[in-house]
């Protein structure tokens, strides 16, 4: 038995989105110990995961940091590691192969590319895509990578619901990082009044961040937390699955609906483009316009109502 490292620092949504990775990984190596290096926000979720044995938290501190640098070596030189699978593809990982970890068996996108091909034109591929190049290139059959399946991480959240909801109900993200803000559809209320106004058998909720809690009047909708405290990850993704149908920026929630096998809607403006992302899904698409200040909430209700007739009517 050998012990295997991977490294994903995050986010959200890229989290959700490797589970087929980590599946793959955990089929080629089913009898050694997988160890994953992510971040604070990630090690209670990861040590739920049934494809790893063990979490390494990475608090990524500066590089001139030498005491945590010299640290988080010797904690990796005492593992032994076999191989590494660097699912983060960052220059600060680039830089723990160069200058840190002594682990010559390294699978990432930068060793997987020929020298015929440059790492920017690499990165145009798909997300999705360039993990399931980066597994093949290291002899894994790929089997899930290219279907991730969340549904791992989903606590059950029945007392929750019943808390707030008592018929089916649409889940919708109306926010976005402040950082991100330009990802932020800003007419969801003009959308809840349609939908509202159409049907009278359903419940419109929002699940908001720590960081959105004081928001809370600014949606027409039921929110959701615990005791006025935002719902953890695994929460959150239980809420997602017990939704019948889901609205949602292009966030961390987004991609975590698009790999629980969610029916919904995705909206993009110019950042970047669903494909690149790998968000869509046979059931949850994504509707994409150059300014989201632009795109109506007649045009959104249009594009789904023929969708929330199926599953509501």
């Amino acid at each position: 038995m050998s012990n295997i490292l991977i490294i994903k620092h995050g986010s959200l949504g890229d989290i959700a989105q490797i589970s087929g990775v980590l599946k793959d990984i955990r089929e080629a190596h089913v009898n050694d110990k997988i160890f994953i290096l992510t971040t604070f926000p990630y090690v209670e979720l990861l040590s739920k995961c049934p494809f790893v044995n063990a979490v390494i938290i990475d608090k990524r501190l500066p590089r001139w940091n030498f005491l945590y640098l010299l640290k988080l070596k010797k904690r990796i030189a005492s593992l032994n590691f076999s191989r590494v699978y660097d699912l983060q593809n960052s220059s600060r990982t680039s830089f723990y192969r160069k200058y840190l970890f002594n682990i010559t068996n390294w699978s990432s996108s930068e060793t997987s590319i020929d020298k015929k091909m440059s790492k920017n034109d690499f990165d145009k591929d798909s997300v999705l895509s360039r993990f399931k190049f980066q597994l093949n290139n290291s002899n894994i059959k790929t089997k899930f990578t290219l279907h991730p399946d969340f549904s791992w991480a989903c606590a059950d959240v029945n007392k929750i619901v019943n808390q707030f909801i008592s018929k089916k109900f649409i889940l919708i993200f109306p926010f976005s990082s402040p950082q991100l803000s330009h990802k932020q559809w800003p007419y969801y209320n003009e959308l809840i009044k349609i939908i509202k106004s159409n049907y009278n058998n359903i419940e419109i909720a929002f699940a908001p961040g720590s960081n959105e809690l004081k928001n809370l009047n600014k949606i027409d909708a039921i929110p959701i937390t615990i005791y006025n405290k935002a719902l953890n990850i695994s929460e959150l993704a239980g809420l997602i699955k017990k939704s019948s149908f889901i609205i949602a920026n292009d966030t961390g929630p987004a991609h975590m609906a698009a790999h629980l096998g969610m029916n919904g809607i995705v909206l993009f403006g110019y950042h970047t483009s669903p494909s690149k992302v790998s968000i869509e899904t046979d059931q949850f698409k994504a509707l994409t316009v150059e300014n989201l200040n632009n795109l109506s909430a007649e045009y959104v209700y249009s594009e789904i109502k023929n969708r929330l007739k199926l599953i509501f009517n």
